[in-house]
């Protein structure tokens, strides 16, 4: 019986060393649909007029992030931004979020 387990693990592994190279993309996915997707537009829109999400999104792609990768942590950091908007019953204040070097 133990080496009925053994050749069988030894045969996945012989079939994931073959194809270990291929690697898909992984997706953006949990929560809400409606909100995820909001959001992801609102990125996608701030990453090209928002000055503060701009900078920020400029960064990350000069640190080497993946553009899909840099467009999530702008979906984040619009998150934050807006929960604490709202924690603090404020309005946009573009000096108060300012653009970090």
């Amino acid at each position: 019986m133990n080496s009925h387990i053994r050749n069988h693990f030894k045969e996945i592994a012989e079939r994931l060393s073959s194809i270990k190279g291929v690697r898909g993309r992984r997706t953006i996915f949990g929560g809400r649909a409606g909100v995820r997707s909001a959001l992801y537009m609102a990125a996608l829109v701030a990453t090209r007029f928002n000055p503060v999400i701009k900078t920020f999104y400029v960064r990350l792609l000069a640190a080497g992030k993946a553009k899909k990768v840099a467009l999530v942590a702008c979906m984040r950091k619009l998150l934050t931004i807006l929960n604490a908007m709202l924690r603090k019953n404020e309005e946009w204040d573009e000096s108060y979020h300012h653009v970090a070097p």
